[in-house]
């Protein structure tokens, strides 16, 4: 599988470059001897480098499309499985699954679907963990939902956390995408909601370890 660098991650990676090498520069003409403490500062300069560079990494995971099945969106754990009214669009209950992002997760979120975007939101909001359930509803967030080619509506959305304070987020009204197209990303942890019909046959448990783009996350109509 090959691996890139996002392209959302290189203006935060160049930055972290030069406040790192300022940081070096200004040790060295305050302390200019060398010691310990100087080599344990450049190592964790390093490790720190390391972490926020394998932080944008970008997995090209190839699909093949299916209308039938929900792919997972994200790279997590599956923190939520449960029956909800959703109040936003559908007024209506639906399934959710939801995938918790740590730090250590790819971050590049995926569409779980192939169809046309009916509905698109950014909403300002908290900041709350974002494994809690109050972060679906109350954290800031995006709400995409896909209209499949069987008119099936899955709703899926890109939560910010604690730490997670910026969601980049591709989708428009009207635009036609492709199961595991990018969506977006989410820097630095979070959460990634999927709602279904309530029909919809879930193919995880809480506690599951998922990948976007590989793991299924439901079957859908008559497939199941």
């Amino acid at each position: 599988m090959k691996i890139t660098i996002h392209k959302e991650g290189w203006p935060v990676i160049v930055l972290v470059f030069f406040l790192l090498l300022t940081i070096v520069v200004l040790i060295n003409i305050f302390v200019p001897h060398n010691g310990f403490v100087h080599y344990l500062l450049y190592l964790a300069g390093i490790v720190f480098y390391i972490f926020v560079i394998r932080f944008f990494r970008h997995p090209l995971r190839p699909v093949v499309p299916d209308p039938n099945i929900v792919l997972c969106g994200a790279d997590g754990k599956v923190v939520v499985i449960e029956e909800v009214i959703e109040n936003e669009y559908f007024k209506s209950k639906r399934k959710q699954v939801s995938v918790f992002m740590s730090p250590t997760n790819v971050h590049v979120n995926w569409s779980p679907a192939g169809g046309v975007i009916k509905y698109f939101r950014h909403i300002q909001g908290w900041y709350f963990i974002a494994s809690k359930p109050k972060s679906s509803h109350e954290n800031e967030r995006t709400t995409v939902v896909i209209e499949t080619e069987n008119k099936e509506e899955i709703m899926f959305r890109q939560i910010a956390g604690t730490v997670a304070r910026r969601i980049v987020c591709y989708a428009k009204e009207g635009k036609k995408v492709k199961q595991g197209d990018e969506i977006g990303i989410i820097k630095f942890g979070s959460r990634f909601d999927i709602f279904l019909p309530v029909e919809a046959d879930i193919k995880v448990k809480i506690g599951d370890k998922v990948a976007g783009n590989q793991t299924i996350i439901a079957r859908l109509g008559n497939d199941n």
